[in-house]
């Protein structure tokens, strides 16, 4: 490849000698430069440029009907680590179409990981839940309580909360009088943080956080025990929520909507958050 390059790059000697005649050499300088700067922006431009151009074919297929074709298109860009909320809208979208209702019940959850406020993507997801009948995890008094912001926001908060408390104990160790209102402040700030970093948690780890996960196979039996012959605990259509607890093989033990708890391969499920 090195060898190719020079030989590609290789110009005749009178070019560099009416180069060096009509150019200072600062001047040849700056030319190099320039000419590799707008390469470099090329470049840079086109590495941008091609998972826009990915997402718009795989757009242009689902408009002309070929859903197939357009998942595999918004597969690609997923696999590429290419995550947004929109992708996985329309990824949702596609799998409805050729009726998969479980991965597009699926992407669209994980359109709302990504943006809680998407109003497509919320309306969607009901359609396909009725479609399908999907069971649903109900969450605690608890977590309904602190969804009123996301876990994002929170650990915003708590960031925001934590290095103010430091700069106000920071400030008081360095103030030649103790203000009662900085002492106040500090300890306002981080019981904010701490109390930011136990909602963080607590919705991390409830029905919908981390562990969530959706059905995507058909006629899925949740089982007393790792094995296709134990009794089944309950019948998931595709689409239904689980939250994951702990994997053996290739089983994993969930919890299950109506508060139950059992075994399902590991195959018919995939967790919300990649």
């Amino acid at each position: 490849m090195n060898n190719r390059r020079e030989h590609v790059g290789a110009q005749p000697s009178w070019l560099w000698g009416w180069r060096a005649s009509c150019l200072p050499a600062n001047g040849i300088h700056q030319a190099r430069r320039l000419c590799y700067a707008i390469f470099c922006a090329v470049v840079v431009s086109s590495a941008f440029a091609q998972p826009d151009s990915q997402f718009n074919k795989a757009n242009q297929q689902y408009a002309q009907g070929h859903f197939k074709e357009a998942i595999g298109g918004y597969e690609a860009l997923v696999h590429e680590g290419q995550w947004n909320a929109n992708l996985f809208y329309d990824l949702g979208n596609a799998y409805f179409r050729t009726r998969d209702f479980g991965r597009a019940i699926l992407n669209y959850e994980r359109a709302l990981a990504l943006d809680q406020h998407h109003p497509e993507a919320t309306a969607n997801l009901q359609i396909a839940r009725d479609e399908s009948r999907a069971l649903e995890l109900q969450p605690t008094k608890l977590e309904r309580y602190l969804q009123f912001a996301s876990i994002n926001q929170y650990s915003i908060a708590a960031a925001v909360a934590l290095w103010l408390g430091i700069f106000g104990i920071v400030a008081l160790i360095f103030a030649r009088r103790r203000s009662v209102a900085l002492i106040s402040l500090s300890i306002l700030c981080l019981l904010v943080c701490a109390m930011a970093v136990w909602a963080t948690r607590t919705l991390d780890y409830g029905s919908n956080g981390r562990a969530l996960a959706i059905v995507t196979g058909n006629d899925v039996q949740a089982r007393l025990a790792t094995a296709d012959t134990a009794n089944s605990v309950l019948a998931l259509p595709a689409g239904s929520e689980i939250k994951i607890l702990s994997t053996r093989g290739d089983w994993m033990y969930a919890a299950l909507p109506n508060d139950l708890r059992g075994w399902i391969q590991t195959k018919n499920a995939e967790q919300v958050r990649l």
